[in-house]
């Protein structure tokens, strides 16, 4: 297993607790007040109310309770293009599939212990601490990144990935002779790749378009690899990669 090596291991992470139950979010509360790493920095009783907190200020995780009014947790998370590193509240089993298609860290159901809430909170501190660090730049760009490999790190150019493939909490980076399996985001990892070179067909599909052979309906093939084209998201991959190089009607 491949790990992203960490840039600023000491910083705090900017907490919000969204929960339609008061009592709810004064146990988050009082955990997060055990680890010093995890700062609250904001409380809402609605999924509509996160919305505002989220468009003024910068979160860094969201305790995101499921079943609440008007909108649950998991349309606030549909809803947002870059959620913050989430872990879900809820009393609520059955949506744990969604909520890990949606790329959560981790599904806590009420009632929860201190220890596997701090389990939780551990395993959010490594997704935000496994940042890729930048070792050029050109124009702000990053042109190489290097992840870990138990005690070595392994060099990599951002156009050597072919695409990224999620599974849960990890993320597939394929290339054209190997495959490296990192514990990352599929969200983070976009963030900080060059966003005019790839694009998100697929939510579980992160593809280099410069690596792209062929596009056929619903499909596109990257180095005999076939790769799925999500219908909501088809439209828009067309406009912003394919109709504006196209030279002939």
């Amino acid at each position: 297993m491949a790990n992203i090596i960490s840039k600023q291991p000491d910083l705090r992470l900017k907490c919000l607790i969204v929960d339609d139950e008061e009592n709810a979010i004064d146990g988050v509360v009082d955990y997060l007040g055990e680890i010093d790493s995890l700062e609250v920095v904001g409380t809402c009783l609605s999924a509509i109310e996160a919305i505002e907190v989220l468009k003024k200020q910068d979160i860094d995780l969201m305790f995101l309770d499921i079943n609440m009014p008007r909108l649950t947790g998991l349309e606030l998370l549909e809803s947002m293009q870059n959620p913050p590193l989430t872990i879900l509240t809820t009393a609520y089993s059955e949506f744990a599939l969604d909520g890990f298609r949606l790329n959560v860290v981790d599904y806590l159901l009420k009632p929860y212990t201190f220890q596997r809430f701090f389990q939780a909170t551990q395993k959010a501190i490594d997704l935000y601490k496994s940042r890729i660090v930048w070792d050029e730049k050109d124009n702000g760009r990053i042109l190489d990144m290097y992840i870990r490999q138990g005690d070595s790190f392994q060099r990599l150019h951002w156009n050597d990935i072919l695409y990224v493939e999620a599974m849960q909490n990890y993320l597939k980076l394929c290339l054209k002779e190997k495959t490296f399996v990192i514990h990352q985001t599929m969200v983070s990892l976009e963030e900080i790749l060059p966003k005019d070179h790839f694009f998100r067909v697929h939510n579980s599909y992160l593809v280099n378009v410069s690596q792209i052979d062929k596009i056929n309906g619903g499909r596109l093939f990257v180095n005999g690899s076939e790769i799925p084209i999500s219908k909501h998201r088809k439209e828009a991959f067309l406009n912003s990669v394919v109709y504006k190089n196209l030279i002939s009607k």
